[in-house]
């Protein structure tokens, strides 16, 4: 914390430092992607330090044990190769813990030593380690390139490319991949598409396995999640929707091309405008009316901008976060009326540049954005220190420079360590968004409330 104290406004240009990164690692992502399949047992091929760390990243966030394996590399696996370790390990898994679905992710150290994850997965099953009716899927996901969405996203084409077939039958669903969200986000656009009455496969879907009551039993592969044989099923859909373009696009693009299964890529239903889109292409799809339910609770998000547009009108925000989240924030945020002022997000990209300059063309602040490896929450400090803001939205270690800076922090995105909510209550769809407003207004009028003198302390607004 005193730390933050000595950030100074000078900014310098930097190409081979990092302070205080806008993102955690790829196996943080693949990890809980694969808990969206039902009855998975996610692996971590690596060492028990690894996996330990993306355990506990997701074990924090969500308050519920995050069960994963390792291959336990040890010297002579780290030079030598860890197809013995994992081997092992498959056969431990399925001997002790009895999973559906065996998720293997590679770290760092298997990545560089060159680990053939097809290949020793085969053996596995040439080797009679894998039962019948069992599976093992894969995805390659170094920490030294991408970070927990690129994770995410090689894993979601994983659970794909292991379990997809086409029988020639159609079965007229519609596919709906959701980009690295919340449990609590799975279960509303779930929802908007059953109010519609459109049929869906939804892959991956963490709703009840990270946000599940508690019932006095433990269960290690709780009744929730995709099954494989659901999975299964996508090559003969009728189309496939992406909710995120970092997070989806890869297996939206390979439905596309092996299965001949049309897709489009979405923004994240976050907000009035984004959420519009997911509902119209349900909507053009699959031939059904939206209902007058949805309707409503748009109205509804309608009126609460209208009623208080005042208050968030000029108002310049911070944000640091996923590139999913945060450009489909970035929108929000301009949609009512508030300024964008600066964005930050570890995850590279071209078409962050070009779609934020496309957000912001007419947007009166010469507004600042950047992502990539020196996308940091330094530099967004930096940024606050030369002119202030009156929001931060972010995760968990903005706290320190909504603290230091004493600007009102809303806590959107992953991790948050230190607040509950967020896997149970959605920030996407119309429920979402007004969630999302009832947030930004109580931070905004708190901090009005606190300031004000005796003169203008009033009980209504």
């Amino acid at each position: 914390m005193a730390l933050l104290r000595h950030t100074t406004g000078e900014i310098k240009e930097r190409s081979a430092l990092t302070v205080n990164p806008a993102k955690t690692c790829q196996p943080v992502g693949a990890m809980y992607a694969a808990l969206g399949v039902k009855g998975c047992f996610p692996h971590s091929h690596g060492s028990q330090g690894c996996c330990a760390y993306h355990r506990s990243a997701l074990t924090r966030h969500y308050k519920e044990p995050v069960v994963a394996g390792t291959s336990s590399f040890t010297e002579g696996s780290s030079v030598f190769g860890g197809q013995s370790n994992l081997i092992a390990a498959i056969d431990n898994i399925f001997t002790l813990y009895d999973p559906e679905v065996i998720a293997i992710h590679t770290t760092c150290l298997s990545e560089t030593i060159g680990d053939d994850l097809r290949q020793i997965s085969q053996k596995a099953i040439d080797d009679g380690k894998v039962p019948t009716g069992k599976h093992i899927i894969y995805a390659s996901t170094p920490s030294y390139v991408g970070t927990h969405v690129t994770g995410y996203a090689n894993m979601v084409k994983g659970i794909l490319k292991g379990f997809v077939k086409k029988t020639g039958t159609p079965n007229d669903k519609i596919n709906v991949i959701p980009g690295f969200c919340e449990p609590s986000d799975m279960a509303e656009m779930r929802r908007l598409a059953a109010m519609m009455g459109v049929d869906i496969t939804m892959v991956p879907d963490t709703n009840g396995v990270l946000n599940g009551p508690l019932t006095g039993k433990y269960e290690m592969y709780p009744n929730a999640g995709a099954t494989p044989a659901e999975i299964a099923t996508m090559g003969d859909s009728k189309a496939t929707i992406g909710l995120g373009r970092w997070a989806t696009t890869e297996a939206v693009n390979y439905l596309d091309s092996e299965f001949k299964v049309p897709g489009k890529v979405l923004p994240l239903p976050i907000g009035l405008k984004a959420t519009d889109m997911y509902v119209d292409m349900l909507r053009r799809l699959s031939g059904k009316d939206v209902p007058d339910a949805i309707n409503f609770e748009r109205g509804q998000v309608v009126d609460i901008i209208s009623d208080y547009s005042q208050y968030f009108y000029g108002k310049k925000v911070a944000m640091a976060g996923d590139p999913d989240q945060i450009l489909a924030l970035v929108e929000f945020v301009i949609t009512l009326g508030m300024i964008p002022a600066y964005t930050v997000t570890g995850t590279a990209g071209k078409y962050f540049d070009e779609r934020m300059k496309e957000l912001l063309k007419d947007v009166p602040y010469d507004c600042k954005f950047k992502c990539g490896g020196e996308a940091d929450m330094f530099l967004l400090h930096q940024w606050i220190k030369n002119d202030h803001v009156d929001l931060l939205i972010g995760n968990t270690y903005l706290k320190y420079i909504a603290r230091d800076e004493d600007i009102p922090l809303i806590r959107h995105g992953f991790p948050i360590l230190d607040r509950v909510g967020h896997q149970y209550f959605p920030s996407v769809g119309y429920s979402g968004a007004m969630r999302l407003m009832e947030k930004f207004l109580g931070a905004i009028l708190d901090r009005e409330d606190r300031d004000a003198p005796e003169t203008r302390f009033e009980l209504q607004m």
